[in-house]
């Protein structure tokens, strides 16, 4: 199948410790034990490797892990794919992952590649980033970083819905698909507006509009900010360092991806050798029909 290399942008390691994790548990590692940059240090002392919570226990489903490695914290790293196209909607996806760390190669004298371990591509996308600034990482459920949300409606009355309360088309995806809404409103009037809609729908047809209020956490920047790439793949500033994130679209995932580590879908990270210095590699096979 041929593949395309993508250029991703860069990410910044103030702290020297590069994790690769799965966006939708990284606020969950101080509820599994130690903080995550706790975890990435011990990790990279050891020359980099896998996380998982608990620490007691072996790698299970449904539960955060992540790839720790050592990076240098005085340069930007870049970061790029090598994608295939779906064989499910023909759009690109990330074959390889590639992450440039700065530093010279310290492993096997002869280049043999290093296994740290292997990750589940998460539903709700991947994150990679300073090990310490994503200690204070706002997930799913966490709290608007600066007061900001937005609102977002579809379904079966969407027109009539615009028709009546207007909002914009806001795309969320390459091909400009997306729902209609409302960005950037105070969190306050986000959940009044919110609420309108859902009081229409009862109190008119009924069930057949979709409602969403989505706190500016740093885990919706992210997504927000890899919108309208072709890898949904966008940067943010957390704690004074780029952080990437990669979102995941939904149909590749569940034809691919799903059931993750419960059923055996998880994939090879390891450390590379190029020209002399190392190199962070997550290799995701493109889909066999055969396996």
């Amino acid at each position: 199948m041929t593949e395309t290399d993508v250029d991703l942008g860069t990410v910044t390691v103030a702290s020297g410790m590069l994790v690769l994790g799965m966006a939708g548990w990284i606020d969950y590692w101080p509820q599994v034990g130690r903080l995550l940059s706790e975890r990435s240090r011990t990790v990279v002392a050891a020359g980099g490797g896998h996380l998982h919570g608990p620490e007691d226990s072996e790698p299970s489903a449904w539960m955060c892990e992540a790839i720790a490695v050592a990076a240098a914290a005085d340069r930007p790293l870049q970061v790029r794919a090598k994608t295939s196209a779906s064989r499910f909607d023909g759009d690109p996806t990330i074959a390889v992952l590639e992450v440039d760390l700065g530093l010279p190669w310290s492993g096997p004298d002869d280049g043999e590649a290093v296994q740290l371990g292997d990750l589940p591509v998460d539903r709700c996308g991947m994150v990679l980033g300073d090990a310490l600034a994503l200690d204070g990482f706002t997930g799913l459920d966490g709290q608007s970083t600066d007061g900001l949300a937005d609102v977002t409606y579809w379904g079966k009355y969407e027109d009539t819905v615009h028709a009546q309360f207007g909002g914009d088309r806001i795309p969320q995806h390459p091909s400009g698909h997306g729902p209609r809404g409302w960005l950037d409103l105070p969190l306050v009037e986000a959940e009044a507006v919110a609420e309108r809609l859902r009081t229409w729908t009862r109190e008119g047809p009924g069930n057949g509009l979709m409602v969403s209020v989505d706190a500016h956490t740093d885990f919706h920047r992210f997504n927000r900010a890899g919108w309208n790439h072709p890898l949904l793949a966008g940067n943010i500033e957390l704690d004074a360092c780029q952080v990437l994130g990669l979102a995941w679209d939904p149909e590749d995932h569940s034809m691919r991806h799903r059931g993750e580590r419960a059923y055996g879908q998880v994939y090879p990270a390891t450390l590379q050798a190029r020209a002399g210095e190392a190199v962070l590699r997550w290799t995701i096979p493109p889909y066999d029909p055969d396996q």
